[in-house]
């Protein structure tokens, strides 16, 4: 049409299954599969009667949804001789993570903003030799450390298990903070020296508020590995203090009585749904914290 301007589509590109992308897709599906299929069969094995999984068909959906083997693990279930359930592993669990995220990253943060920033003579020297305590494994460790909380009174106590967790997360937390400060701009810093302000005050009124990425990435870390933790709860916990990774191994390996599996499989993922929740939850949260600076540096 004269006088008109024609307008032009850009050509759509043909979508083409090429070998590649299918073995993409299918390394994807089978390693998804990989994953969720242990996590179907224990969701659905935990509402199933026990009569119903008698007949060995574990993949099948349950005929009769029942919730009692979930009240079952919460409350009865039998840990030996005792029959609480673990939902006293639970707020033992939640006590002892609580401490062991708040305090490791305090520490950790101030840490790396005095090697980030004020750099005190030997610094270098200083970091090397606490990143050496992230590849010294537990369990070399494991036995001067009963010594030393033993001699201090703290063994098998809530405060020694806390107390073994900040030692255990401080080469971690350290590494983060410190990396996640030295992308920040120094003049950030000399100007605050110029205003006046001293090493505590700088601390608290500038770099903390500046941290909420990898604050956010170090609590994520910090929750789901003391969560998460069995050997140093097993062993410094205490039997009065032991966490719900603990306990959830005495229901399943009790040899007293009939073995239910349904209970087993709900006191498995009531034992695993905070690290789940935090991972769906904050995912994202931890991207964010990450490409912030926590591996910058």
């Amino acid at each position: 049409m004269s006088g008109t301007l024609a307008v032009t589509q850009p050509l759509r590109r043909r979508y083409r299954l090429r070998p590649v992308r299918i073995g993409v897709y299918a390394f994807l599906l089978t390693a998804a599969a990989f994953f969720l299929l242990p996590l179907y069969i224990m969701l659905v094995t935990s509402v199933k009667s026990m009569d119903e999984i008698r007949l060995g068909n574990i993949f099948a959906f349950p005929i009769q949804i029942t919730l009692e083997p979930w009240v079952t693990a919460w409350t009865a279930a039998c840990t030996g001789v005792a029959c609480e359930g673990i939902r006293g592993g639970f707020w033992n669990s939640v006590l002892i993570v609580i401490p062991s995220t708040i305090l490791p990253i305090l520490l950790g943060a101030l840490n790396g903003y005095a090697l980030s920033f004020w750099k005190p003579r030997g610094a270098n020297v200083l970091f090397a030799i606490l990143m050496m305590g992230a590849f010294i494994p537990v369990q070399v460790m494991m036995y001067p450390l009963v010594r030393i909380l033993a001699t201090l009174g703290l063994f098998s106590s809530l405060s020694g298990i806390v107390l073994v967790h900040i030692i255990f997360s401080m080469p971690v937390m350290t590494l983060l903070f410190r990396n996640y400060y030295l992308s920040i701009p120094q003049e950030l810093f000399k100007a605050a020296r110029i205003d006046g302000g001293g090493f505590v005050r700088i601390f608290l009124q500038l770099m903390l508020p500046m941290s909420t990425p990898i604050i956010i990435v170090a609590a994520i870390m910090q929750v789901t590995g003391v969560w998460n933790d069995y050997i140093l709860g097993l062993v410094f916990a205490g039997r009065e203090n032991l966490p719900m990774t603990v306990q959830l191994n005495n229901v399943i390996n009790t040899t007293t009585g009939t073995r239910l599996y349904n209970v087993n499989m709900a006191a498995t993922i009531l034992t695993s749904l905070v690290p789940l929740a935090i991972y769906f939850l904050s995912g994202r949260w931890f991207v964010r914290g990450i490409a912030a600076g926590a591996v910058k540096g």
